[in-house]
């Protein structure tokens, strides 16, 4: 019972927020600090910054929001990364205020786009801020859902560019999860956005009990309760590593049982009777089964889960293992639930795609109570996944990473299977910032009144850093903005060029560089004061005659740059030469493989040479081996040793033909005396003259008699480093200061030289400074592109690159500009011969002199075409199965899933789509045309969704 002054000043609060407390009225529950503090501050008129856990209750604020514009009679835009997120507020937001006040607008959908309240992906408000739209007007409120994306090195600009942009009466509220630098972020909102109030919360509504499952236990991680080793978390030095910081709080038992573990497969000898030929086997360490984890979660009432398997192929197997151990999570009544929820959500899939997307299998996992979620699933699996997970019908989900984005799913309990997942380019540990997002999913409000994380132990996996990583709160938002081509010209053509810098020096990215200075300059200054000491050393006791250490150590360095400089210019001439040699074979050439699985004598089948690419021939070696070969098997030029006849229509695929062959390509070794190698080449460092001139000034350099010579030369060496660290980080300091601003204006001379921008004509009267830059007609259309290729696009587009070629022959050109494949491949993909191989070949030429521009201006220069997708969007648009599309693509070198595929063809519509509105006719017709017949069957079910 709250006491006589508690009450009475509530009731205050009331009446100095009578909005916050009309809109508490209809909520059905009462509100946390920080929920109460970000309100009663946007209604005094602040912008806001609320920082909070996953699940803490952030959007509250952001409804707060929409429900004042409506009250003040004005228009409120809520934001949301991604089309899921947008489509999930946009029903929220409708139950609430009801469809007519509410509308909705992503790249694919269009509803009620005039309404007082509009939900949208941040990429559609950012192109409506270039062309100043008419819905503007009215504007009162903008939420940013999930802001933390400006981070994003794809995606994050537009969020800057949204926040820099917006009339400067808007109110900006502003949603993150918890990051170490809000206040620095706030700082920036304050700058470009006025009075913004910076909210942070550090309290999870529902409390997380960390656990590491060893064997068949599972173990409390910490020796404390969750908020009380927080606080003790604080109190250990800051100057220990995580590991050691880890170590003060984490369960001693745990510790213990770990380091059995451990001892028990270290020590394991075996004895000499068990062992075969009297060899000790070390025992191989078998983690639990996920059948056995779900199954010990299901005992211990730690269901429904989410296990983190950071594998799309490991989450769908762990379905199949489940299912195959016999476990089942679900009674007859939820059954018939699910089985209601898959026919409501996927009966409008096309009949004859339901085998090649793996339906009656998925199904099967579902009605069992298990499903994976990843990207690799079509939208309508996904979504049926989450209903039913959500309702509390399906118990375990498997999935990658990306359930961790912004999906409103909780569960009782989050499993990490493993803390390394594949980044994209490398295997890497998770960082405490990805920790906290998995582990944030644990817990459900008003369901849990605690949620767990458990992380799966293997040998090697330390508790203590663990527990450094799940307590860790250091992870920054890092600006990720940069000047596209896109934004440059929009931007000129909306406010001017001088304007325009003005704006990019505003930016987030900015005020971190100009903050990051200050710290490099110190450790610059420090490399300079131990670069003067060292000269001292290394010159002591020596007289004037030999005073030049320096010198010398510089004549060695030169050398060793020269020497391999030399060697990589020689090494990518043999290169060269190795690729023009190979498109000189024939087939029946005989030719030596010089290193790799398939060394020595080959016999050429087919040269393999394409328009594209570098010859790829397709060979049979001695061991009766035949496939084809890339160029990078020959590191220098090849030639034909010998000849053998190759039986017309030879076919490699089988055995007994391949037997035949390889015994005449050893018979043709022994007629042709084709056993030795050739004589290794001098190397081109022999015969260069600088080189030599070089290796005699050192040879009668003064110091080189000395008879501490290589000590005085290690010390001149760390000289020259210290040299050039201080000289790396002043060049740092002048890059960062007005960093984007130059970034800009490269960015603005290459739209120059490309006519996209021209200098602006002078005034009437001659003396004025001309408009230093204006947008050509090309630079509009530019404009209009909306991509990570869009110059590319655009060339594409002048060049007449796409002339001539029917809609599925333009699906499958334009989708060279959208896809990029998971992981890089030495092989290139096939693609359909005749006009698209010839149009490819012209866009790639077009690269080629892009590349050459943005190099010569210092510009990041743009991805190449990836061809991996050519052969699937061709055979799409050109009315094919499913099932053939797929399977043709995987043939043709690239392995597709049915939602990797939905979600290609999807961007592939989104950039056709532009093209039919920037593009002149006939082209433009073909494109309309193209998006007809991509967006078709389970392409249009993904789309409409």
């Amino acid at each position: 019972m709250s006491s006589p002054a508690e009450r009475y000043a509530a009731a205050r609060r009331r009446y100095a927020h009578p909005t916050l407390s009309d809109f508490t009225a209809d909520l059905g529950f009462s509100l946390d600090p920080f929920q109460v503090e970000a309100c009663e501050a946007l209604e005094e008129g602040s912008g806001v910054l609320v920082c909070a856990p996953t699940g803490a209750g952030k959007t509250v604020v952001g409804e707060f929001a929409v429900h004042k514009a409506l009250q003040e009679g004005r228009k409120a835009f809520y934001t949301t990364p991604i089309k899921a997120l947008s489509n999930q507020k946009y029903r929220d937001l409708c139950d609430r205020y009801g469809a007519a006040k509410v509308g909705l607008l992503t790249g694919d959908n269009a509803i009620n786009g005039d309404a007082p309240v509009v939900v949208m992906t941040t990429e559609v408000l950012r192109n409506m801020l270039y062309v100043d739209s008419p819905a503007l007007t009215d504007l009162g409120y903008v939420v940013m859902d999930e802001v933390h994306y400006l981070a994003d090195r794809f995606r994050g600009a537009v969020w800057e560019e949204v926040i820099i942009h917006l009339p400067e009466h808007v109110r900006l509220v502003s949603l993150s999860a918890t990051v170490s630098n809000a206040e620095e972020f706030a700082d920036w909102l304050v700058t470009v956005r006025g009075d913004t109030r910076v909210v942070v919360s550090e309290v999870r509504p529902i409390p997380l009990w960390q656990h590491m499952l060893v064997g068949g236990r599972v173990f409390d991680l910490f020796a404390l309760r969750p908020a009380a080793h927080a606080a003790e978390w604080e109190q250990t030095p800051r100057g220990l590593s995580t590991r050691e910081r880890g170590r003060a709080v984490v369960d001693p038992e745990l510790v213990r049982h770990v380091h059995e573990q451990e001892r028990r497969f270290d020590s394991w000898s075996g004895g000499g009777g068990g062992t075969r030929g009297g060899f000790s086997h070390k025992p191989r360490y078998r983690p639990p089964s996920r059948p056995e984890v779900i199954e010990r979660l299901d005992r211990v009432g730690l269901l429904p889960a989410i296990t983190f398997v950071f594998s799309r192929n490991g989450c769908d197997a762990a379905v199949h293992q489940c299912l195959g151990s016999g476990m089942r999570l679900t009674d007859e009544t939820e059954r018939r639930a699910i089985a209601e929820i898959i026919d409501r959500r996927t009966g409008s899939l096309p009949e004859e795609d339901l085998h090649v997307l793996g339906f009656w299998e998925w199904r099967e996992g579902l009605l069992a109570g298990f499903a994976a979620h990843h990207a690799g699933l079509v939208p309508a699996f996904k979504e049926t996944v989450e209903e039913c997970f959500v309702r509390g019908l399906v118990k375990a989900v498997f999935a990658t990473e990306t359930l961790a984005l912004g999906i409103n799913m909780p569960a009782r309990t989050v499993v990490l299977e493993r803390l390394v997942k594949w980044n994209g380019e490398a295997h890497a540990d998770v960082t405490p910032g990805e920790y906290t997002q998995l582990t944030g999913r644990a817990g459900r409000r008003g369901i849990d009144i605690e949620g767990h994380a458990v992380v799966v132990w293997a040998p090697g996996v330390d508790p203590a850093a663990v527990a450094g990583l799940a307590s860790t709160r250091t992870y920054p938002l890092r600006s990720s903005f940069r000047p596209s081509y896109n934004m440059a010209v929009n931007l000129v053509g909306a406010f001017g060029r001088d304007r325009a810098r003005e704006l990019l020096a505003a930016s987030f990215a900015q005020f971190q560089a100009d903050r990051s200075v200050v710290g490099l300059a110190r450790s610059a200054a420090r490399h300079e004061e131990d670069a003067a000491r060292l000269l001292k050393e290394m010159n002591a006791g020596l007289s004037a005659a030999v005073l030049d250490v320096a010198g010398y150590a510089r004549l060695r360095m030169e050398i060793s740059e020269r020497e391999k400089a030399l060697s990589r210019d020689t090494q990518a001439k043999r290169r060269m030469e190795a690729a023009e040699s190979l498109a000189a074979l024939r087939a029946g050439d005989v030719i030596r493989v010089p290193s790799g699985r398939r060394q020595g004598l080959a016999v050429v089948l087919d040269p393999g040479v394409t328009e594209l690419t570098d010859p790829r021939p397709l060979v049979l070696t001695e061991d009766k081996w035949a496939g084809r070969l890339a160029s990078g098997d020959f590191p220098s030029p090849v030639s034909a040793l010998a000849r053998v006849k190759v039986p017309k229509n030879f076919n490699h695929r089988s055995p007994h033909a391949r037997r035949d062959l390889a015994s005449t390509l050893r018979n043709a070794r022994a007629e042709n005396g084709l056993g030795a190698r050739r004589a290794k080449g001098r190397s081109a460092a022999d015969d260069d003259p600088v080189l030599a001139d070089l290796r005699h000034a050192l040879r009668v350099h003064p110091v080189h008699g000395l008879p501490d010579r290589e000590d005085r030369v290690r010390a001149a060496d760390r000289w020259l480093r210290e040299l050039r660290d201080a000289e790396r980080l002043r060049r740092q300091i002048a890059d960062r200061t007005n960093s984007l601003t130059q970034q800009f204006d490269r960015t603005c001379d290459v739209l120059t030289e490309l006519g996209y921008l021209q200098p602006g004509p002078a005034p009437d009267g001659g003396d004025a400074a001309p408009d230093p830059t204006v947008v050509t007609e090309a630079g509009r259309r530019l404009g209009r592109i909306w991509s990570e290729t869009d110059l590319l696009t655009a060339e594409c587009l002048r060049a007449g690159a796409f002339r001539g070629l029917t809609p599925a022959e333009l699906a499958g050109c334009v989708s060279a500009l959208v896809f990029e494949a998971r992981r890089d491949s030495a092989a290139q993909p096939s693609v359909p011969a005749g006009k698209v191989a010839g149009a490819l070949a012209e866009m790639r030429r077009v690269h080629t002199a892009l590349s050459d521009v943005e190099r010569e201006h210092a510009v990041p220069v743009t991805r190449e075409l990836d061809l991996g997708f050519v052969w699937a969007a061709y055979r799409w648009a050109d009315g094919q199965s499913l099932d053939r599309v797929l399977a043709g693509a995987e043939q043709a070198g690239t392995e597709l899933s049915g939602g990797d595929f939905v979600r290609w063809a999807r961007q592939l519509v989104d950039l056709l789509d532009q093209l039919a509105k920037v593009a002149d006719d006939p082209l433009a017709g073909v494109a309309r045309a193209a998006v007809g017949r991509v967006r078709r069957g389970v392409v249009a079910v993904a789309v409409t969704d």
